[in-house]
């Protein structure tokens, strides 16, 4: 359940950078639910599909769907557009520069909500540099947490990883 829950914070973060023109969350109005329950929808079909097997993998995925909607809907409803604001920024700025394993902080003052994106080293994949990250999202005294990967974009911009 947790694995399941941190995949759809994840889907959720990264398709909110994703839908913005860039990580620095400048996009227009993005219904920040239903962003949240598609990613989340995604991040659970993915994650069901991961773990179910043989006959029992359709029904694995059909239930990560639909809890990873819940979820993504849940959390994107919490996540205002500050907050992706910051969140974005910080991610673009932990993968550009940040120290390798150091977690750098973001918060909204204005809805106390914060988290953190910790960057691991970065590695070649064809001709692009990429890089791991954790991003751990807390609100309302709840956190989720999950992994991803980024690559450099020629534009300068980070890309998100399937």
């Amino acid at each position: 359940m947790k694995f399941i829950k941190g995949m759809a914070i994840g889907a959720i973060a990264l398709s909110l950078a994703a839908c913005d023109q860039s990580m620095y969350g400048n996009g227009g109005g993005i219904n920040k639910q239903t962003v949240g329950t598609v990613g989340g929808a995604v991040a659970g079909g993915l994650a069901g599909q991961a773990i179910g097997s043989g006959t029992g993998r359709l029904w694995a995925t059909g239930a990560g769907v639909l809890l990873g909607a819940l979820i993504g809907s849940e959390i994107g409803k919490s996540l205002d557009r500050a907050d992706r604001a910051y969140m974005g920024q910080t991610t673009y700025n932990a993968l550009e520069s940040g120290q390798s394993n150091q977690s750098v902080r973001w918060t909204n003052p204005d809805t106390g909500h914060y988290g953190t994106v910790t960057p691991y080293p970065a590695y070649q994949q064809g001709n692009y540099n990429c890089r791991e990250y954790t991003q751990t999202v807390y609100i309302d005294g709840r956190s989720e947490t999950a992994r991803g990967t980024a690559c450099r974009q020629p534009d300068g911009s980070w890309q998100i990883q399937n």
